[in-house]
């Protein structure tokens, strides 16, 4: 699955890319972010929503389960600092896999997020190389929007998906709602026709299986009448993927910190 170190190294990417500098690799990334997450004097501030949900993992993992809304602001201001010793590593190290790349613009009144670029692969990438290249592309040739500027740096949130598990469904809806995404393919009067959701897209915008299918279906290109969706011959295939994501001031308090620690 992914993981923060993923995220810290897009945010890092970029930010090399847009000012001009040579970028971390994902093994510096890894390493300091781990050394971050130890370090006492970051511990016993209040802790960042990316802190909390390392800790929040090592919680869930070692005691009873709780409900949890998934905010990274289910924490009050005044709790005691989780004990550096309860966090845990990051999951077993991918080294390469099928991921996508996804940029959100964050509304500072509402914290409310917008779509600003999205661009992966299904083929598998190493990471170091992957992640580099399309935290940039998703950032810069998403030709949906604009490209991304320095001065947008922090207002904006990365997503890291990283892809698992792809099987033929046994027809179009042979997938679980939240737990997959979907990858279409058809043909229809001559023209051939592809896309693709990831799995966090359609709960995250209310839609039934039909509704994301025709939806799916329109951002292909298909304009046919929505009511003879049932009639193209769909060739659907499933993923699982885990979404991590991370915010620039989070982002920005790590590089900080890693700037100070480093020996001149």
């Amino acid at each position: 699955m992914a993981t923060i170190s993923h995220c810290l190294y897009c945010f890092e990417s970029l930010a090399a890319h847009l000012e001009s500098r040579k970028h971390m690799t994902l093994e510096q990334v890894q390493e300091s972010w781990e050394k971050y997450c130890k370090d006492a004097d970051i511990m016993s501030k209040k802790q960042l929503p990316a802190l909390r949900r390392v800790a929040d993992s090592s919680t869930s993992a070692s005691g009873p389960s709780t409900p949890s809304s998934g905010s990274t602001l289910s924490l009050d201001a005044d709790t005691p600092a989780t004990s550096t010793s309860s966090l845990p590593t990051e999951a077993p190290v991918i080294t390469e896999s099928p991921l996508f790349v996804t940029w959100n613009t964050v509304s500072p009144s509402s914290g409310h997020t917008s779509l600003r670029g999205c661009i992966g692969t299904f083929e598998a990438q190493e990471l170091d190389e992957g992640l580099s290249s399309y935290a940039i592309t998703s950032a810069i040739y998403d030709t949906r929007f604009d490209p991304i500027s320095k001065r947008e740096l922090p207002s904006l949130e990365v997503a890291v998906t990283l892809l698992t598990d792809f099987e033929d469904c046994d027809d179009a809806m042979d997938w679980d709602l939240g737990t997959h995404g979907l990858r279409i393919s058809f043909t229809d009067r001559g023209r051939r026709y592809g896309a693709t959701y990831l799995p966090d897209v359609a709960p995250e915008q209310g839609w039934t299986k039909e509704e994301t299918l025709v939806s799916l279906m329109r951002k292909a290109g298909w304009m046919g009448r929505r009511d003879k969706w049932q009639d193209i011959d769909l060739k659907v295939v499933r993923y699982q993927g885990k979404k991590e994501s991370l915010q620039y001031p989070e982002y920005k308090h790590w590089h900080d910190w890693v700037e100070a620690n480093t020996d001149a």
